[in-house]
This record gives C-alpha cells, sequence and structure tokens, in this order.
C-alpha cells in the first residue's frame, strides 16, 4: 500500500503543495455536498411531494362530490388557476397494468399520495416533457390526467449548491496555484544556479529572494560556493607558485652542470634534473586545469579535429566521428588540454584510437577507443590518482609523470560531466566522456 501511494504521489514540489492545500478543500465540499444532499434535499423534495399529493388528494374528493361536466369543468379552471395543475378526465380510460422503471421522484411523490390515503392506481411520467411532470391516476370513471410544473416536485438549488461548490473550488486552486507558483519559482532558480555552477559555468546576477528558508538556502549556496571557488584558487596559486619557484634553482643547476666537465654522475643529474622539470610542467598542467577561464559556446567537432590533427602531425593513427550539433558551454582550452591527454595517453600504448562523439540523452558523449593492451578492471580507478602509473618506472619513454588522466577527469569533471574506462570493442581500452548540456 505505501508503495502504491508512492508511485501514485506527484513528483513536483508545486504539485505536493497544491496537493496539501487543496486536499482538504475538496474533501470538505464533497462533505458538504453529501450532507446537504441527504438533509436538505431529501427534506425540500419531501415537502413538494407532500404538498402536490395533497392537491391532488383535493381533485380526487372534489370530483367524487362533482359528477356533473360544468362542475367539474369549474374545478379543473380552478385547480389550473390556484394550484398550478392542469387537470381533465379521461372517461373510461384505463391505465396500462405493466409497470415501468420507477426513478427517485416518482418513488418520493408515490410515498406521498399513499400518506394522503391515496391507494388508487397511479402512474407518474416524468419524461413526456423536460419542464412538466404528468400523473395520471385511475378513478371508477376513467384516468385523471394532470400535468404539473416540474418545480412543483423538483428543486433547483442542489445545482446551485454544486455549481457554487465547484466554482469556489476552481477559484481557490487558481489562486493557490498562483501563489505557489511564485513561491516555488525561486527553489527552481536555486536548482538551475547550482545545476549551472556543478558544470562549471557563470553563475551571475543571482540574489536570495522567495520565503525566509529559501533564503536561508541561497544564502548557504553563496557561501559554500565561494568557498569553493576560494579553495581552488588558492590550491591553483600554490601549484604554480611552488612549481614556479623550484624552476629558479633548477636552471641553476643546469648552468653549473654545463660548466662541468661530461662524465657519468653528470649525466645521471642532468636526466634527474629533465624529471624533475617535466614534473613541474606537470603541476602547472594541472594547476592550469583549474585556471580562471571562462565557460564559452564552442563546437565541439571544430575542437576535437584541432586535437586529432595535432595528434595526427605527431604521427599517430586517429579517426574521428561525430554527429549532429555539438554545440556546448566550455571551458575551450581546459577541454583541449583535457582530450589531448586522453588521446596522447592512447598513442601512447596502441596503434589504432578511434575517437566518436554524439549527442545522447541530455549530454555529450565522446568515445576514445583503442587496441591496445587495456587497463585491468581492478586498476582503472587508480589510474586517475595524481602522480600513479601503471608502468613503475619514471622512464620517460614509457610514460609521462602519472597526470594526464588526472587532470583529464579534473577538467571534465568542472565541466559537470565524467570519465569512465571500459573496454574498447577492439579489446583495448575504452575511455567514454560525458559532458551535460
Amino acid at each position: 500500500m505505501r508503495a502504491l501511494l508512492k508511485r501514485l504521489m506527484p513528483r513536483g514540489l508545486l504539485a505536493r503543495a497544491l496537493l496539501i492545500a487543496v486536499l482538504p478543500l475538496i474533501l470538505m465540499q464533497v462533505l458538504s455536498a453529501y450532507l446537504f444532499y441527504n438533509s436538505h434535499w431529501d427534506q425540500v423534495s419531501k415537502q413538494l411531494s407532500l404538498g402536490l399529493a395533497g392537491d391532488i388528494a383535493i381533485l380526487i374528493d372534489a370530483l367524487s362530490a362533482m359528477p356533473d361536466p360544468a362542475s367539474r369543468e369549474w374545478l379543473f379552471n380552478e385547480a389550473e388557476n390556484q394550484m398550478e395543475v392542469t387537470a381533465r378526465l379521461e372517461p373510461d380510460g384505463i391505465l396500462p397494468n405493466e409497470p415501468g422503471r420507477q426513478t427517485a421522484l416518482e418513488g418520493e411523490l408515490r410515498r406521498a399520495l399513499l400518506r394522503k390515503q391515496i391507494t388508487k392506481p397511479v402512474r407518474i411520467d416524468e419524461q413526456m416533457r423536460k419542464d412538466r411532470v404528468v400523473v395520471l391516476v385511475q378513478l371508477a370513471d376513467g384516468v385523471l390526467r394532470l400535468e404539473v410544473p416540474r418545480t412543483r416536485l423538483f428543486s433547483w438549488t442542489i445545482y446551485a449548491f454544486v455549481l457554487w461548490t465547484l466554482g469556489t473550488t476552481l477559484i481557490l486552486l487558481g489562486v493557490s496555484t498562483i501563489f505557489m507558483r511564485n513561491q516555488i519559482r525561486p527553489v527552481r532558480r536555486l536548482a538551475r544556479v547550482a545545476d549551472a555552477f556543478g558544470k562549471g559555468r557563470e553563475v551571475a546576477n543571482f540574489k536570495p529572494q522567495g520565503a525566509r528558508e529559501i533564503k536561508l538556502v541561497a544564502v548557504a549556496f553563496l557561501a559554500m560556493k565561494n568557498r569553493i571557488q576560494r579553495q581552488i584558487a588558492q590550491r591553483t596559486a600554490m601549484l604554480a607558485g611552488v612549481s614556479h619557484d623550484l624552476r629558479t634553482p633548477l636552471t641553476r643547476m643546469k648552468l653549473q652542470l654545463a660548466l662541468m666537465p661530461e662524465d657519468e654522475a653528470v649525466t645521471a643529474l642532468r636526466e634527474d634534473i629533465h624529471d624533475m622539470e617535466r614534473m613541474l610542467g606537470g603541476y602547472l598542467a594541472f594547476a592550469r586545469g583549474e585556471g580562471r577561464e571562462k565557460p564559452k559556446p564552442r563546437d565541439l567537432t571544430v575542437l576535437l579535429s584541432e586535437v586529432v590533427s595535432r595528434a595526427r602531425r605527431g604521427g599517430g593513427m586517429v579517426e574521428l566521428e561525430t554527429e549532429g550539433d555539438l554545440r556546448i558551454p566550455l571551458r575551450p582550452n581546459a577541454i583541449r588540454r583535457s582530450f589531448t591527454n586522453l588521446i596522447e595517453n592512447a598513442l601512447r600504448f596502441a596503434n589504432r584510437v578511434t575517437v566518436r562523439a554524439c549527442r545522447r540523452g541530455g549530454a555529450i558523449e565522446v568515445l576514445i577507443d583503442d587496441d591496445g593492451p587495456g587497463i585491468p578492471v581492478d586498476q582503472r580507478e587508480e589510474v586517475f590518482k595524481p602522480f600513479f602509473r601503471l608502468e613503475a618506472s619514471r622512464n620517460p619513454a614509457t610514460g609521462g609523470v602519472g597526470l594526464g588522466l588526472t587532470i583529464a577527469r579534473d577538467v571534465v569533471r568542472s565541466h559537470g560531466g565524467d570519465i569512465v574506462l571500459n573496454e574498447a570493442p577492439a579489446g583495448g581500452l575504452q575511455v567514454r566522456v560525458r559532458l551535460p548540456l
């Protein structure tokens, strides 16, 4: 039962708020209508039926005391003028014996006639005319036909009450919808701003609005956003500063080594300095990955074509396939560096690389497949850690400093996306990059 209610409940906050506000109102209106029908409607119908039954009883008794046609004509005229009853006698008439379908109105009138001691056969036809009801009474000398306005038996107050109830409910629902939409609008705006910030896009001109609680949430979000940006800026500045400061002593060491006579120790020291420079370059690239570059609408097809062309000029066999419109807000330099790292990493271990990009759902998906040895399943998350290398040596020919995939995922996640490693159809590694639109 709980699972069923959970499925039936609306998903949106606006719909749920309206349900909470309007459902009690609807239940109250339904209960009021039910009580009104059971009390007022029954009482009114009963009194109207008793009034008409009394008039019919008077006419039947008067006809028994007035056998001559002139007196009966006078009685019928008086009945029409004073009682709103059009009466005429059908001499020697006989009511049909088959019973018809009895309605609620007919049943109430029959009960009223019985209370007035009228036990003669009666037929009531309320379908012949919409505005009048025909009552047929079997008398000894014929059938008494009586036509009365429907208002003598039916009160239109029930329809007025239903229309009033429905009208007020719709008006209150409209007012509640307008009010709740105004209250929900700041929540939706906050959600859009949070989503844009999570995708690394610019969040400008956002001010806390709405109810007090919503303003508190917006203020907390702005404080969190500022703390995150401040932390990123501090880390970027620290990495850049450390890398820059270390370049000065390395330059002095290179100058001193250039003046020293060439031997095995000098050569080894020169290689160590070269490795340190490569590591510092990796630090700076990692720091620039979270720089202050602003997102701009860019065509990912053009950007991928530039990266692939550069890889081909370096001797790599890379194929590119794109499909559809791939325009998306990007930090172009950071994304270019990310895809460059991914493609260069694939070419380092494979002979052939295929890059495919297309729209899928609410995102752009880029697949980079290679025919290399791949990465073991238990190490596919480890390779994203800074300075982690599958090959344990620091030989430049067998790999970099271990920051390529780290920088790539860092850049993609700063755009709100992610990178996942799988097995390629050719047996190598497949890198799946997903960038939300």
